[in-house]
């Protein structure tokens, strides 16, 4: 097969994905869909890119994923959320794998009442996304879960989406609380957004956007009409890495996706990610990964 890109995964893929039974998604429009079978994750053969955010529980036996190349499992008890633009992976489930799951667009994310220290979540979460939920924890998710579902199938409701999103609000306040238990950094204050916290989620938007193509401070900084060294001391402050070591990051996320998922050959990820010629690209990839794009692929 001649794959040329990592898949991506939004609402309407989960919803046609030959792994899921569509007796077993309600969705709603192309913001909301629910299931309980297997993982997001399991989609396709391969990474695959996120366009959603998704939360997960595990009911029973285990699966075996990574997120943004780092290796996690999912055992009875444990929720993982994975943001949008992370790269997901599956690489084993047990026979006796279940879990129930909550897929939802940026779109409707970008919607919801802000609640907390958003900023520090989003820290939290991309190095931490599984948590160990208490009884009483995984009983509330399983609940909003069930009674979610109730109402996407009463399709003959004119308020039918009104009435989910709303829900879908309540439980990401409820997870927010679940997230404050487990994770003292996530600020329980609501406040005001900084301008320093404005400028970084434009960055943050723009690299996703742009990473593939750009990977220069200046232009970052011109998108947001800043100085290179203004951006720098921005992003530096918000997130604790710079701007170079975060484009550096993606840039290697998607060489490592395409390395492992495509049948693209070298120079033609090199020109993919806009590197001048596959000699600079190789000497790039080994100066952050340890090895040659060859060898990583051989090694896969």
């Amino acid at each position: 097969m001649n794959i040329q890109h990592v898949p991506k995964i939004g609402i309407s893929s989960v919803f046609h994905s030959k792994h899921i039974d569509p007796a077993n998604i309600d969705v709603v429009d192309n913001d909301i869909a629910l299931f309980d079978t297997e993982s997001i994750i399991s989609l396709f053969d391969g990474p695959s890119k996120l366009e959603v955010l998704s939360v997960g529980l595990c009911l029973g036996g285990s699966t075996n994923f990574n997120i943004s190349l780092r290796d996690y499992e999912l055992v009875p008890g444990r929720m993982v959320v994975a943001l949008p633009s992370q790269i997901i992976e599956n690489r084993k489930v047990s026979s006796g794998f279940k879990g129930i799951f909550f897929a939802i667009s940026k779109n409707l994310l970008e919607g919801l009442p802000k609640m907390g220290n958003v900023l520090s979540l989003f820290f939290y979460l991309k190095d931490y996304p599984c948590l160990d939920l208490t009884p009483s924890e995984q009983e509330l998710v399983l609940e909003y879960h069930s009674f979610i579902r109730k109402r996407l199938k009463n399709k003959e409701d004119a308020y039918r989406k009104e009435v989910v999103v709303g829900l879908m609000q309540s439980f990401f306040f409820e997870l927010y609380n679940i997230f404050r238990n487990h994770a003292p950094v996530v600020s329980t204050v609501v406040s005001s957004k900084s301008r320093k916290e404005h400028i970084f989620e434009q960055f943050y938007e723009s690299l996703i956007q742009s990473y593939q193509s750009e990977r220069s401070v200046k232009f970052y900084a011109d998108q947001l009409c800043l100085t290179p060294k203004h951006l720098s001391g921005v992003v530096k402050e918000i997130s604790g890495k710079t701007v170079g070591e975060w484009i550096d990051e993606f840039v290697i996320l998607e060489a490592k996706a395409l390395l492992n998922s495509t049948s693209m050959n070298i120079q033609e990820i090199a020109d993919r990610l806009n590197f001048a010629n596959q000699s600079f690209f190789g000497k790039y990839f080994k100066h952050y990964v340890g090895v040659s794009p060859k060898e990583y692929r051989k090694n896969r």
